[in-house]
């Protein structure tokens, strides 16, 4: 699985810490990180928590990632922001009985931690436990196993209502403010990770009028 690791400026100071944690314990797994940054405070590129859901969504609807690590202060924002586009499922995971639960229940494609509310000694140990949770076996299971039923028929009730509430990501991002969806894609190795990875040439065509 392709995970891509997202971070905005008020929480960049803090990426090699998260990449680290996700780094050392999805890898052994057979998973890929993807950091798509901020790297530092002092990027060039500067995402908001907003562009995080721009971002998401593009990776995650052109297959050029299958997950997405995101956040903020809170991760409410990011949350928000991510959950605001077509193809998304985040959930706003703050310890690793949310990982697990939110894993198995609700089966999303992208979780937003805060990286500053309760972000202190040993962080990196509480993340590190979190992304077990998260990416250990299979997701979707449910929890518990009496209410495993009813939570599987309930994703696919959400997922049609999704359908019918999303348009086409194109058609969204298109009418946003373009300079917003264009800092969005501006990071350092956003086009050699993307290009190498997607999917979808529709999108894939529409990202390259934006770095052009």
């Amino acid at each position: 699985m392709k995970i891509a690791l997202i971070n905005e400026n008020s929480q960049a100071a803090k990426n090699e810490v998260i990449a680290a944690s996700l780094t050392k314990v999805v890898e052994p797994m057979g998973h890929t990180v993807f950091n798509y940054g901020m790297y530092t405070a002092e990027d060039k590129a500067q995402l908001t928590y907003i562009q995080n859901g721009i971002l998401a969504a593009i990776l995650l609807n052109s297959g050029a990632a299958d997950y997405v690590v995101t956040g903020c202060g809170t991760g409410m924002g990011a949350m928000l922001a991510t959950n605001s586009f077509p193809g998304v499922i985040c959930g706003l995971v703050v310890d690793p009985t949310d990982a697990f639960l939110f894993a198995q229940i609700n089966n999303g494609n992208a979780v937003s931690l805060p990286f500053a509310k309760g972000f202190g000694w040993a962080a990196e140990l509480n993340l590190q436990t979190i992304f077990e949770k998260l990416f250990s076996g299979e997701s979707g299971q449910g929890y518990p196993l009496d209410r495993v039923v009813p939570q599987k028929r309930n994703k696919g009730i959400l997922d049609a209502v999704r359908a019918v509430a999303y348009k086409d990501l194109i058609s969204i991002l298109k009418e946003l403010d373009q300079d917003l969806v264009k800092g969005a894609v501006a990071g350092e190795k956003f086009q050699e990770y993307f290009f190498a990875n997607c999917k979808d040439q529709k999108i894939g065509d529409y990202v390259k009028t934006l770095v052009a």
